[in-house]
């Protein structure tokens, strides 16, 4: 067995062929050959320095892309998501019209008044930016965790429900869309 160089760690009996650098002291790296002998070198390689920056410039650079193609893929999700509490409301309006005709005008503003309300949300939604809207969240969960967690509790639960609820009407056409007596727990 060859003799072991004290300066390696335990368990290590030689080094590969420049596959070890470590600092000295001073900062500067060793690089150590076959026969273990060291040569020091400069710790601030012109080579080096540049390939350091380049890397550093290109990851500014993707993160800066990733972000834009995030705020893309954000706004048009608000887009859709204000599109469809658009349609809500215009149901709703619908809806509050029906019962002004069938239980009066009484009852039919307490409609319109939700209409309404579900319109005034969308515009607003509409009207501002993605940023704006994921600081007021962050401010929202800062100042009422524990309402953050019940919320996000209950979009979970409604979530998993519609999920479980798809995936047994996935099963149930695979069935011919016949329920049989094991689907009721018997």
């Amino acid at each position: 067995m060859p003799n072991r160089d004290p300066e390696l760690p335990e368990g290590t009996d030689h080094i590969v062929s420049g596959a070890a650098a470590t600092g000295n002291d001073n900062g500067a790296l060793i690089a150590r050959n076959d026969t273990g002998a060291g040569k020091a070198k400069a710790g601030n390689d012109g080579g080096t320095d540049r390939l350091v920056t380049q890397v550093r410039e290109q990851v500014s650079s993707l993160r800066g892309q990733a972000g834009d193609k995030l705020r893309g893929f954000a706004d048009d999700g608000k887009a859709r998501a204000t599109g469809w509490v658009e349609e809500l409301g215009g149901v709703l309006d619908d809806a509050a019209k029906s019962v002004d005709e069938r239980l009066g005008e009484d009852y039919g503003r307490y409609a319109h008044s939700a209409a309404d309300a579900v319109s005034s949300f969308a515009g607003k939604v509409r009207d501002r930016s993605v940023d704006d809207i994921v600081g007021d969240a962050r401010d929202f969960v800062r100042k009422s965790p524990m309402v953050a967690i019940g919320i996000a509790a209950v979009a979970g639960f409604a979530l998993m429900r519609v999920v479980k609820t798809g995936l047994d009407d996935v099963g149930a056409r695979g069935r011919g869309g016949r329920k049989t007596s094991n689907d009721d727990g018997a």
